[in-house]
C-alpha cells in the first residue's frame, strides 16, 4: 500500500498535467509532488513522459491511474456505508429461512423500487446458516424460527406463522384415516412440522412416519404442487402458501387447534443496525401487520 499523499499528488497531476498546478491544487510545494511522484517510480518505473504536452502516462502510470481510481470509490462506498445520514442509498442485506423469504423479499423489492439506490441482498438459508452468517458478518440481519442462545446475537421478536395442513382443493381431510388415504409430500423440515401440528390435532395417531409417502421436494416454492394436483397433503408454514401461485387448487384444514411459530430478527448484538436495515425494517412490518 502506497502513502495515501503520493497518490493524490500523482492522480491530480494525471488529472492537471501540471506539476506546478498539482501544487497549488493540493496545497503544497512543488518540491514534495516532485518528491511524491520519484517515490512512486522507484518502485513502479518511469510513470509519465515529461518532455510531453499535456504529460502523457506510461503503461504503468495508466495502470496506477486505474488503481488510484478504484482506491477513490471503495472510499466512498466505506463514507456511503458508515453514513447514517445516507438511509435510501446503498446495500441491504437479509438471509432467511424460505417461507418468511418467499413473503418478504417481493416486499423488499417494492421498497427498492421505491428508492433505486438501494441494493437488496436476500439469501435463503435454514436457521443454523443464517446465524453462522450474521455471526461472520456476511449479512447484517437474518430472521430465525428458533431463538438463538448466543450472547453475541441480539434477537426480537419479528413476526408469527402459523404452521398449516394444506391438502388438495375438495377433498375430505378432517381424519386421520383421510391422511392416510392421501398420503403425506415430505420436505425438508415436513417431518418435524408435521408431528409438531398433527400430534396437537390428532392425539395417539400412529406418526407421521407411518402416513404413506407420496413425494418430497426440498424447494420451498414447490412443495404445494404436489398437493395442487391431488397427489397428497403436506404440513407447511402459512407464508409459503401464501405465496403459491394457484390458491384455488389447495386448501388449508382449518381447526381450533392450531400451532403458531414466532419467527426472531437476529444481529450482531454489539453494534446498532444500520439506517437502511431499520427502513427496510419498518416497511416490513408494516406490510406484514
Amino acid at each position: 500500500m502506497y502513502p495515501p499523499q503520493w497518490l493524490r499528488s500523482f492522480a491530480t497531476l494525471a488529472d492537471v498535467g501540471s506539476f506546478t498546478e498539482t501544487a497549488d491544487r493540493l496545497g503544497i510545494t512543488q518540491a514534495a509532488v516532485s518528491q511524491h511522484i520519484r517515490h512512486l517510480e522507484q518502485t513502479l518505473g518511469p510513470l509519465m513522459l515529461r518532455s510531453k504536452r499535456p504529460l502523457e502516462l506510461t503503461p504503468a502510470g495508466q495502470a496506477l491511474l486505474i488503481y488510484c481510481q478504484e482506491i477513490d470509490r471503495a472510499d466512498q462506498r466505506l463514507t456511503l456505508r458508515l453514513s447514517e445520514a445516507e438511509v435510501t442509498c446503498g446495500e441491504i442485506s437479509v438471509i432467511t429461512p424460505g417461507s418468511i423469504g418467499l413473503q418478504i423479499y417481493p416486499l423488499l423489492l417494492a421498497l427498492q423500487q421505491q428508492h433505486p439506490d438501494l441494493v437488496m441482498r436476500h439469501r435463503f438459508a435454514p436457521d443454523s446458516e443464517v446465524m453462522d452468517a450474521v455471526l461472520h458478518n456476511r449479512f447484517e440481519m437474518g430472521l430465525v424460527t428458533q431463538k438463538p442462545d448466543d450472547r453475541r446475537l441480539s434477537a426480537t421478536r419479528f413476526a408469527e406463522e402459523p404452521l398449516e395442513l394444506v391438502a388438495p382443493a375438495g377433498v375430505q381431510a378432517a381424519s386421520w384415516q383421510d391422511l392416510e388415504a392421501l398420503g403425506y409430500i415430505d420436505h425438508p423440515d415436513g417431518q418435524a412440522m408435521a408431528t409438531r401440528l398433527l400430534s396437537r390435532r390428532f392425539p395417539g395417531n400412529p406418526g407421521v412416519r407411518n402416513l404413506p409417502l407420496r413425494g418430497f421436494s426440498n424447494q420451498i416454492s414447490l412443495i404445494l404442487e404436489p398437493v395442487a394436483r391431488g397427489l397428497g397433503f403436506t404440513v407447511i408454514p402459512r407464508y409459503a402458501r401464501l405465496a403459491f401461485a394457484r390458491p384455488e387448487t389447495i386448501q388449508v384444514i382449518e381447526s381450533e387447534i392450531g400451532l403458531v411459530d414466532t419467527i426472531w430478527l437476529i444481529h450482531r448484538a454489539e453494534w446498532p443496525l444500520s439506517s437502511r436495515a431499520k427502513l427496510a425494517l419498518a416497511w416490513l412490518q408494516e406490510r406484514l401487520g
